[in-house]
């Protein structure tokens, strides 16, 4: 009886997790509990914000803070372009969100496998171990994300075949062509969300006379965002200041116009995703020719965006259920089957 109930308690005790550390949210999957947050990556701190600050809020309560904060407070996002930003604040972050989605019994934590953009660096990947591993993680696996998103929406990356997956997160536009459990090309561009949302912000500035925050473009591309036009018009109100008069104003634009807004973004995500095609070997472009493209990340829910991939390379385009959980779905798969799957570890 004892050791039945001593082998329930280090199991729970000695639990392990899986992050997909993203530049607009942090998602955190718990071995055999699944998805148990999803939340901004965003950071309220007070006095000045470099790591010496109190932690006034992390995530959801910190990003409504954004934009309304005194003098003594700020917000912070700590990752950019996929990547830390600001050490200190990302590492309190991390060490935030496994803190509340445990509990103060949870004392060893056992093994992390973090999701990292393809283009990452040997002193970005260090930079990721380091913060885990200060939030009293004992050993930190990478995984590529969009190998990640592959294994998230259920393709056999083990398998000696071609697949190619397009993943669009807030900071960093990930392809990459996965077989045998490597990524035989992979190209990342630092173009992806973050950047449709300050397209978004300039547009609004040059043809409306309106600044907006950052948070109130990304609630816009949400809302009448696409790639392609759409059968059925959509509108929506957009709250700022007006330049010439400084004061608070609103005007409704419509999905025409921020389409327009986030042309180049778009463009560049097409680009990469042709160029990735032309530099596939014979072989792998037989493959995808068969099974298609897949969009994954918050961008596959751009409106149209699918069917225009499907435009410019004549390829099936596939947007899997749920395309936002695809990279922690994956490093939650990975997690589960640990030595069957750490081959795809990049660490």
């Amino acid at each position: 009886m004892f050791k039945k109930i001593w082998g329930g308690m280090t199991g729970f005790l000695n639990s392990d997790v899986a992050m997909d550390l993203g530049t607009a949210n942090t998602l955190v999957y718990i071995k055999n509990k699944g998805i148990v947050l999803d939340e901004p990556s965003v950071v309220a701190v007070s006095n000045n914000g470099h790591g010496h600050g109190h932690i006034e809020a992390v995530g959801l309560e910190a990003k409504k803070m954004h934009g309304r904060t005194h003098a003594g407070l700020e917000t912070i996002r700590p990752m950019k372009d996929g990547v830390i930003a600001d050490f200190n604040m990302t590492n309190r972050m991390i060490t935030t969100f496994i803190d509340k989605v445990m509990n103060q019994y949870w004392f060893v934590r056992t093994r992390m496998v973090v999701g990292v953009p393809t283009c990452i660096t040997q002193v970005e990947k260090k930079a990721v171990i380091d913060a885990a591993k200060m939030a009293r993680v004992r050993e930190v696996y990478l995984v590529e994300e969009p190998m990640a998103a592959a294994i998230g929406v259920g393709i056999p990356v083990h398998k000696a075949e071609g697949n190619l997956v397009i993943d669009i997160g807030g900071g960093t536009t990930d392809v990459a062509i996965t077989s045998l459990s490597a990524i035989a090309y992979g190209e990342s561009i630092r173009i992806a969300g973050d950047e449709m949302d300050e397209a978004i912000v300039r547009f609004m500035r040059l043809e409306h006379h309106m600044n907006i925050g950052i948070f109130e473009a990304e609630r816009v591309k949400v809302a009448v965002g696409s790639a392609y036009p759409l059968e059925e018009p959509l509108n929506i109100e957009v709250r700022g200041m007006n330049i010439k008069t400084g004061v608070p104003h609103s005007i409704v634009v419509s999905d025409g116009e921020i389409r327009e807004a986030i042309r180049e973004p778009i463009a560049s995500i097409a680009s990469v995703v042709l160029r990735a095609l032309e530099k596939t070997p014979p072989e792998l472009s037989s493959d995808i020719h068969s099974n298609g493209l897949y969009l994954t990340g918050g961008g596959a829910l751009i409106r149209g965006l699918d069917r225009l991939i499907e435009e410019r390379t004549g390829l099936r385009t596939f947007v899997p259920d749920q395309p936002l959980l695809s990279i922690v779905k994956g490093a939650g798969a990975v997690l589960d089957n640990f030595e069957d799957m750490r081959n795809v570890c990049i660490n």
